[in-house]
């Protein structure tokens, strides 16, 4: 083996694909043999949640899951090409340095990542590399449209979806996809690395995890069944049918996006080829949230920790241990809201409606802080994902950008009759109330004879709506912007 011969160190990160993936595309165009690695950062604070916006936040327990057997399936497929992934464990700034050298490693790419920790970290990486006469090449492979690109006429952020979104729309530009990669040949360095076990990504006693396994495909071959299962049966009534969690109307895309096992670009691609419509629309109007939560974050580092809207730090939050235990367990006697927390717990995902009423409840109805809902996310999603989850729980405690107005209380009685009708979804994950008739099913106090296993609600709805509005009202008013 020439041991001389230069090559190309490809840094994997949040783009765990190798289809339509421009740096990988890239590295096999350079000419040298590619040597691929993935590296598990290091941090002092494993086993909590980490928010704040400047250091590596640690991965939550169910993404961990997802991300071992996504790591399981891009091994495979870059060896399809001929292409080793190495795995390592540490910092970034010391294990890329240290490739290089080994590797003899005359370019280094990577796909740009946009939470502020990440560029703040790539920036001196970057700098460093090139200054040592190192080929360093970034690229876009997560976004339809960076951060930074978008701005209104006074150059300043969007805080607005509507208006972010009609902006970005016009400056979308997918382009075709990346080269089809084709395997590479000839001798490449030995280099030592950590077996992905070594990781220790996956439960063990117990084994929480065991029904995420007959649920979800990760990888990217999974990623493409899902955008394909969709498009055949969700996508012709995906507007009329994306509420309701009794029915399969959602295209279950999110983990495979964020761990980019897809693209957001493919799928944009995806959707374009067929005739434009409000199910269409809808989607790429989805895909448009999850650009402004990018946006928001680049802009607002930290999102994650600290209410966008500064008069919600004077909000009278209510750090009740018992209520959060019961909101997380499933347990609030509410049945919309238990029967989400138990779909999150037992399949790592709960449908983005259903979402949005247990974050309610949460914060509105027992007002326990909105960053005590996103840790609870942060651990237990398959689809974590730092910008979307700071944004989201934000806008539905009012706090944040485009926010819903706190005054907008979910009546979780009210959305499970509406979005739930039948009561399907309830009775899949609330067994307890299976045999109750479908009138009284998402109000089961009131039944002649309650089920004995499943308990009252843990708070009045009139009583707790009444206080959430009282403290709502108290705040300072917010300066014009």
């Amino acid at each position: 083996m020439d041991k001389t011969l230069p090559s190309t160190l490809l840094w994997f990160r949040q783009d765990l694909r190798v289809n339509d993936n421009p740096a990988l595309s890239a590295a096999l165009a350079a000419g040298h043999p590619v040597i691929a690695v993935y590296i598990a950062e290091s941090s002092p604070t494993v086993g909590r949640f980490n928010p704040h916006a400047h250091t590596p936040h640690v991965t939550g327990g169910a993404s961990r899951w997802w991300l071992h057997h996504s790591l399981q399936a891009l091994t495979r497929d870059l060896a399809a090409l001929n292409v080793p992934l190495i795995i390592r464990q540490g910092s970034p700034q010391d294990i890329i340095p240290a490739l290089v050298s080994e590797s003899r490693a005359t370019a280094v790419y990577w796909n740009r990542l946009y939470e502020p920790f990440a560029t703040m970290r790539d920036a001196p990486i970057k700098s460093g590399l090139k200054a040592s006469g190192i080929d360093t090449q970034s690229f876009n492979a997560q976004l339809l449209v960076e951060p930074f690109a978008v701005a209104t006429k006074a150059g300043s952020p969007f805080k607005v979806f509507t208006r972010f979104w009609e902006a970005a729309r016009a400056i979308i530009d997918v382009g075709p996809p990346a080269p089809v990669p084709r395997k590479q040949t000839g001798p490449l360095p030995a280099l030592s690395g950590l077996a992905l076990d070594d990781l220790r990504l996956l439960p063990t006693r117990p084994n929480w995890a065991k029904s995420f396994e007959p649920v979800w495909q990760p990888g990217e071959a999974g990623a493409n069944a899902a955008l394909d299962l969709f498009l055949e049966n969700g996508l012709s009534h995906y507007a009329a049918e994306r509420d309701r969690p009794d029915r399969a109307s959602t295209s279950r895309l999110s983990p495979h996006l964020h761990f980019g096992e897809i693209g957001p670009r493919q799928i944009w691609r995806a959707i374009g080829a067929r005739s434009p419509d409000r199910n269409s629309d809808k989607l790429l109007a989805e895909l448009g949230w999850r650009e402004f939560a990018h946006h928001l974050l680049h802009h607002f580092p930290t999102l994650p920790e600290k209410s966008l809207r500064p008069e919600f730090d004077h909000f009278p939050w209510e750090e009740d241990p018992a209520a959060f235990k019961a909101w997380c367990h499933g347990q609030t006697g509410y049945p919309i809201v238990d029967a989400g927390m138990r779909e999150l717990w037992t399949t790592g995902w709960m449908h983005n409606r259903v979402r949005m009423v247990v974050a309610s409840f949460l914060v509105k109805h027992l007002m326990v802080p909105w960053q005590m809902g996103a840790e609870w996310f942060w651990d237990t999603l398959v689809d974590a994902d730092l910008a979307n989850n700071a944004a989201s729980w934000q806008w539905v405690a009012g706090s944040g950008a485009d926010a819903a107005p706190y005054f907008r209380i979910f009546n979780p009685i009210l959305q499970g009759e509406k979005f739930d009708p039948n009561g399907d979804y309830v009775r899949r994950f609330v067994p307890e109330l299976r045999e109750l008739p479908d009138s009284l099913i998402h109000k089961p106090w009131t039944a002649e004879h309650p089920p004995k296993d499943y308990p009252p609600p843990i708070i009045d709805h009139g009583a707790a709506r009444a206080r959430a509005l009282s403290a709502f009202a108290a705040l300072p008013k917010p300066a014009r912007e």
